[in-house]
């Protein structure tokens, strides 16, 4: 056997097992069961469904927001209205307030015979400045409404007990809106010191303590409520029920509750004329000071106590009482002196009373 066939035997014998194992398969007929795959589940399509639903949802939801919108506009323009109504009310009512005000205004204007010569208004006070002639003299009339403790105080001249200055000098070194002179003064002429005439109080404390009253001398202040307080007291309780803040001593009273009462007879002939200072209350709690021009203290020129008694009680005054005058009285507005001091200046005082805006 060549090698060619030897070849060819070995490589039959080689594949005769894949060659029957192809026969076999070819010949043989068997199934292979495949196991059976999951149907899906059946899902009905929605889509139409949910829009329309989703649809009826924003329908009923823009309707609501409609509801809520009319009843908003309707609470609102409730609201505006009842807003309305009570600005109108409080104007109203604003009105209402003033309206007594505006009269008793113009009562003092008319009263005066003239118009408000300067003011001042803020939220601690109300000034208003009048001047006035009678046959007999020239007078100015200061009308002050107090709205709060820091808008009247009374000083010290120079604050200190003894000491003395102008009424200006004293409202420019406090920078006071205005001024006036306050009570009485009793002179040390060994020291030249100027001191309060009798009691006096200061920041709510005596000064030199309680002097029962003598002569007719009356003290003259203010309350720590901010009401004119004074007349006689010959024991310091009497005085202490009052709860004064501040005040000076002059003689006499004026008025009181309305009613003239008497004038000693000392002071209704020396003098009979003179600048006066005068300071009284109304029912609603204003002050009024009073000041006159008079050429000098000889009693020929000025005011008489009983012709000032007059004019207060025309202006519907409560209770007055008369401070110190002559050359002492004064008034200063706006760093001006206002009256037309007899001394031809003014005159150095221990006590002045000062108004704050």
């Amino acid at each position: 056997m060549n090698p060619i066939q030897q070849m060819n035997r070995t490589f039959l014998l080689a594949v005769a097992p894949f060659l029957g194992a192809m026969l076999y398969l070819l010949i043989s007929t068997f199934s292979v069961q495949l196991p059976e795959l999951a149907k899906p589940a059946s899902v009905p399509f929605t889509m139409e469904n949910d829009f329309t639903t989703t649809s009826q949802k924003l329908d009923q939801m823009k309707a609501d927001a409609t509801v809520t919108r009319s009843t908003i506009e309707k609470y609102y323009q409730i609201y505006e209205k009842s807003a309305s109504e009570v600005a109108g009310m409080v104007t109203s009512a604003d009105a209402a307030m003033k309206r007594p005000l505006f009269i008793f205004d113009n009562h003092i204007a008319s009263k005066l015979g003239g118009k408000v010569t300067r003011s001042t208004s803020s939220a601690n006070i109300d000034l208003k400045l009048y001047t006035f002639d009678d046959p007999r003299y020239r007078g100015y009339a200061l009308k002050v409404d107090l709205k709060t403790d820091k808008a009247m105080r009374m000083v010290l001249g120079k604050d200190q007990v003894g000491g003395s200055e102008t009424t200006l000098d004293a409202a420019r070194r406090y920078s006071a809106v205005a001024g006036v002179n306050a009570g009485g003064f009793a002179d040390d002429s060994k020291t030249g010191k100027r001191y309060p005439l009798s009691t006096t109080v200061l920041n709510g404390k005596y000064v030199y303590g309680f002097f029962p009253s003598t002569d007719d001398l009356t003290f003259i202040g203010m309350s720590t409520d901010r009401k004119l307080i004074g007349g006689k007291f010959t024991r310091q309780a009497d005085l202490d029920k009052l709860k004064p803040a501040f005040g000076s001593t002059f003689v006499p009273t004026l008025l009181l509750g309305g009613k003239k009462q008497p004038i000693p007879a000392q002071w209704q002939t020396s003098p009979a004329r003179a600048p006066r200072t005068v300071v009284g209350n109304f029912k609603n709690d204003q002050l009024i000071f009073l000041v006159t021009d008079g050429y000098d203290e000889k009693g020929n020129s000025g005011a008489t106590l009983a012709e000032l008694q007059d004019k207060l009680i025309g202006l519907g005054v409560k209770d007055a009482y008369n401070l110190d005058g002559g050359g002492s009285s004064s008034l200063v507005y706006d760093g001006q002196v206002i009256n037309r001091p007899s001394d031809g200046r003014l005159r150095l005082m221990p006590t002045h009373f000062l108004f704050f805006k």
